[in-house]
């Protein structure tokens, strides 16, 4: 039992410290720096919307802000299946080069994205959603990266703006996702995509899929044809923290749910013969991170049985439940706490949580094509 609650505890360490510790070791030996540079081919950038008539305008009036040679940015609105203003919000716009696509049936925003592919022109596409504001200097910073032809697809950095104006725990989270990428990008390649705003060469996205994940399938298809994927610091994409915190959890098994399908049809990339370095990435990232949650129960298992013959295990048994107490008094309580030692407890029980069901809802053969846009 005490090697079986080490090597749990070992394994959860590992999935979110040890991993990127381990990059950050290597990458003191051995990195692959992106060698970017000017750089302004054609652009086409997809913006995907479904019932969007509240929050469209801003992102139109945001998008004709953009710093980059307008003969050589195309923006395309792809609607999937809208039946509000959408429509008529988006033609208002046409007389500054925006263009409507209208798929007239929904069927998920990565078929809406394929379908434009059909429409674009550009040697790079840009995917961005409504949600997300950019900075005038964005997409030339995003694009910037492609001047090094290992390159094949890009993800911007992620700032969650909290309505209060201070950090929230969903904030916390996504910086360490955004240190983690950065390390990912040093040693190799990323694993996984900022859905709301990252980039692609055109021939990588010759293999789209309508039906999964396009963040995370992306930069498997980059790496399919010898390219990378990489994080760029300096491409930023601003998106309000959720407007009901505990519709996070919600978005966090739509998310995980939508992943496994993508890592299960992709297994491949696990075989390091083939794939190398990229292999442990895809592993720890991916597949080791969904697997904490058995690694939790488990080693919460082994400490109860530990806890009945030893009073030194008995007091870490006490440790680790009141970890547990923090996060689900923090849920239980009527106004999400502000303080951050209950916050960072609530969000890492609240993932997990999540992606145990996730798992469940994967296991019994759920899968989910249908992205509905957060609110926030």
């Amino acid at each position: 039992m005490e090697i079986i609650l080490i090597l749990s505890l070992l394994l959860v360490f590992h999935a979110y410290f040890g991993y990127p510790l381990t990059l950050k070791f290597i990458s003191l030996f051995s990195s692959r720096p992106v060698k970017k540079e000017a750089y302004q081919p054609h652009v086409s950038l997809v913006i995907t919307a479904c019932n969007e008539e509240r929050r469209i305008r801003e992102k139109l009036e945001n998008t004709l802000e953009i710093d980059y040679p307008r003969e050589k940015l195309q923006v395309i609105v792809a609607s999937d299946g809208s039946t509000d203003g959408t429509h008529e919000i988006v033609e208002s716009y046409a007389q500054h080069g925006i263009e409507l696509f209208v798929c007239p049936v929904r069927r998920g925003k990565e078929n809406a994205q394929k379908e434009a592919l059909q429409r674009t022109s550009g040697e790079i596409i840009v995917f961005s959603d409504v949600a997300t504001r950019l900075d005038s200097h964005g997409i030339s910073q995003i694009v910037s990266n492609f001047a090094d032809p290992t390159v094949g697809c890009v993800s911007s950095v992620d700032r969650v703006i909290g309505r209060d104006g201070k950090p929230c725990g969903e904030g916390f989270y996504v910086r360490y996702e955004m240190w983690l990428r950065k390390l990912e990008s040093r040693v190799y390649s990323l694993v996984g995509l900022s859905g709301s705003f990252f980039a692609a060469r055109k021939e990588v996205c010759r293999d789209f899929s309508g039906d999964m994940q396009s963040d995370f399938r992306t930069v498997l298809a980059s790496i399919r044809i010898g390219l990378r994927g990489i994080s760029d610091p300096e491409a930023i994409g601003y998106y309000q923290d959720i407007s009901d915190s505990r519709r996070e959890f919600d978005r966090k098994v739509r998310t995980v749910l939508r992943g496994l399908t993508v890592l299960f049809h992709n297994l491949e990339f696990l075989n390091a013969a083939r794939y190398g370095f990229f292999s442990y990435e895809y592993f720890c990232h991916k597949l080791l991170r969904w697997l904490v949650p058995l690694f939790l129960f488990t080693a919460l298992a082994a400490h109860i049985t530990l806890s009945f013959s030893s009073g030194f295990f008995t007091a870490l048994l006490l440790i680790h439940l009141g970890f547990y107490a923090i996060a689900i008094t923090g849920w239980l309580a009527k106004t999400l706490p502000t303080n951050v030692l209950l916050k960072i407890p609530l969000y890492f029980l609240t993932v997990n949580s999540a992606i145990l069901v996730a798992w469940w809802q994967f296991v019994r053969g759920k899968r989910m094509v249908m992205w509905s846009p957060t609110q926030r």
